[in-house]
């Protein structure tokens, strides 16, 4: 019965995206981030939000010395003049390696603290702290478990369901090698990932040089919303789309997932490679998303 409630809700999501679609791209845009391939974003998690602004924790998949790896967007609400996007890059700590190549960050729900998870395309997490939005604590560095040769990470996501917390990562495939959705349950005592399983994924559009799993997000009732990218690339062109892939549900110590067999675009953008996204609950919340457009830098695109 609990699927069938998740499956609804998903029909009125699908629906309410095909009403309101027009009014969508009308109301909003794409704003710029930075310039530059160093300025590209693999990944955002929200931090908080206010009437004035929202503020993410973004990722940059840079390799070298003296690149960013972390930064805090601040997005201004709809309702204020200045909507030009605040910057504030992060000092990595120095007792902890640099990360190369992070493709991918979640907030992690369950705990009291401002606590993220971030992780490589080779499947190294980073579980670390917030503080007053500039200071990061690193607290674990982990590898994700049973990881199969040529995968490259580009998605993370956890959300406590039904009292389980589940962690959910994807690799990205390309065109003829699907994406794959891997799932299981998060232990943040022991630091303890425990695999239940995995789904074979592939998207219909975009269609050429298409990494199938660009990012992924969980919401509260288990759906699981996917971004999928064409990748030309320094100079692309880029195009990216949205999906939902389907539904995690939670029986007894059991994580379940149904795949969505009949996959829709929630949205469709030409000229941007889309490996950021999240999604913002409550009155003032919708969707946001980040790209990695390579040589042109970074922009965002917000629903709220």
């Amino acid at each position: 019965m609990r699927q069938y409630y998740q499956l609804l809700l998903i029909v009125v999501f699908l629906v309410s995206c095909t009403v309101n679609s027009q009014s969508v791209v009308a109301t909003s845009s794409w704003r710029p981030v930075g310039s530059g391939i160093t300025f590209g974003i693999s990944g955002m998690a929200l931090v908080n939000q206010d009437n004035n602004q929202s503020n993410f924790l973004i990722v940059h998949d840079n390799k070298k010395t003296g690149e960013n790896r972390l930064a805090i967007v601040g997005v201004a609400a709809s309702n204020q003049n200045n909507q030009s996007i605040e910057y504030l890059p992060l000092v990595w700590p120095n007792n902890v390696d640099l990360p190369i190549d992070l493709e991918a960050i979640t907030r992690v729900t369950g705990t009291d603290k401002v606590a993220f998870m971030a992780a490589s395309s080779q499947g190294r997490i980073y579980y670390f702290t917030l503080e007053n939005n500039q200071t990061i604590s690193i607290l674990k560095v982990l590898d994700l478990p049973e990881i199969s040769q040529g995968s490259n990470f580009e998605g993370v996501a956890i959300q406590e369901i039904d009292g389980k917390l589940v962690i959910v990562w994807g690799h990205r495939g390309q065109d003829s090698d699907p994406g794959v959705i891997y799932w299981g349950t998060l232990d943040l005592n022991s630091y303890q990932i425990s695999p239940q399983g995995s789904a074979k994924f592939t998207v219909p559009w975009p269609r050429e040089k298409v990494r199938h799993i660009s990012d992924i997000k969980i919401d509260s009732a288990g759906t699981l919303y996917v971004t999928a990218a064409t990748d030309n690339g320094d100079e692309g062109p880029f195009s990216s789309a949205v999906y939902v892939a389907g539904v995690f549900t939670v029986n007894q110590s059991k994580v379940q997932f149904r795949v969505n067999s009949e996959l829709a675009a929630l949205y469709r953008f030409d000229g941007y490679k889309i490996e950021g996204l999240e999604l913002i609950p409550g009155e003032n919340g919708g969707v946001i998303f980040g790209t990695d457009d390579e040589n042109m830098g970074s922009s965002i695109y917000t629903s709220f």
